[in-house]
């Protein structure tokens, strides 16, 4: 099978598409024929092997994973003895970042236990851009604890993440604010977000609205900028963003929380339950993934420096022909 290899960290021009046996299921493994899959912030960190901090769970020196690809959607090929769940011919998505990676290839075969069936609704380009970025969003929103008639904002809405926040937020009846540019700000209200701030123009700590949940996904503000918007007893989540943005809430969040307020960081943890609940969404046509460019396989190293330049809108598909 034909798969995208790296043996050494750099830019995405390290990775070569190459040919590799194709994987044999296991007892408990499910053979995935790949249709699809997404670019994510740490498959670019992956490649790069920056922030260095990720070295220490992908390997210090060179890569342990060599084939990259945190999300997935396919159709299943064939099945180990002991998977339960699902039979060759389902059509599956998961998040594979705590089983070894692997989307970016032909085949990958993964525990049962990381899928779930892929929405009817949609084609597999689409579910590829679903997994690990909605249920960040899903669990940073819950993390937040969203309750329906809050005043939630969502900061860097146009994004990956924040596409799916704003809907989901919407999901559980919140009113929304999304923060993004100029050029995205008729996205973000196609999406129902109920007002949105260009940032460009207008600074949202400095306004004196307060919000019940600011979601930060994106760029960077200070976190005391954050805490000036946030209501009391209102929680700001930090899913992503600059380094400072995502270490400001480890490091000083737990001193600032102070009246009610809570200021923290979402450590992500891949859940099938929290994915089957995004399925459901879709499904009801709640939730629509937003997708800003497809590029093939072979063109992966191109998708990597389009996502990593910041400026996409939604979701990086990366599409696999059989």
């Amino acid at each position: 099978m034909k798969a995208m290899m790296y043996t050494q960290y750099g830019p995405p021009d390290v990775l070569k598409l190459e040919e590799v046996a194709k994987p044999v299921p296991k007892e408990d493994e499910v053979l995935i024929k790949v249709q699809a899959a997404s670019v994510t912030f740490g498959d670019l960190a992956a490649v790069k092997g920056e922030p260095f901090m990720v070295r220490f769970t992908l390997g210090l020196r060179e890569p342990k994973f060599k084939i990259l690809g945190k999300d997935v959607a396919g159709q299943v090929e064939a099945v180990g003895a002991d998977v339960r769940q699902f039979k060759p011919g389902d059509e599956v998505f998961g998040d594979l970042s705590e089983c070894g990676w692997g989307a970016y290839a032909e085949y990958v075969s993964v525990p049962e236990n990381v899928l779930v069936q892929k929405p009817a609704n949609i084609t597999f380009d689409v579910a590829g851009a679903i997994p690990e970025s909605a249920v960040v969003a899903l669990q940073g929103l819950r993390q937040g604890q969203i309750q329906s008639g809050q005043k939630v904002l969502i900061y860097g809405a146009s994004g990956g993440i924040g596409t799916f926040a704003v809907q989901i937020a919407k999901s559980f009846g919140a009113e929304v604010t999304g923060v993004c540019s100029t050029r995205n700000l008729d996205l973000v209200r196609s999406l129902g977000a109920d007002h949105v701030i260009d940032y460009t123009k207008e600074d949202f700590t400095q306004s004196g609205q307060q919000y019940n949940l600011i979601l930060a996904t994106a760029g960077y503000r200070s976190i005391f900028d954050y805490k000036r918007a946030l209501a009391p007893g209102g929680h700001y989540v930090a899913t992503g963003g600059e380094m400072a943005q995502v270490f400001q809430p480890m490091l000083l969040g737990p001193w600032l929380s102070t009246g009610g307020r809570k200021l923290t960081n979402l450590a992500m943890k891949p859940n099938i339950k929290d994915l089957a609940f995004i399925k459901d969404l879709i499904e009801a046509g709640k939730v629509k993934p937003v997708i800003d460019k497809c590029f093939p396989l072979s063109e992966l190293p191109e998708a990597l420096r389009y996502y990593g330049g910041g400026r996409s809108r939604g979701k990086v598909v990366v599409t696999v022909e059989q």
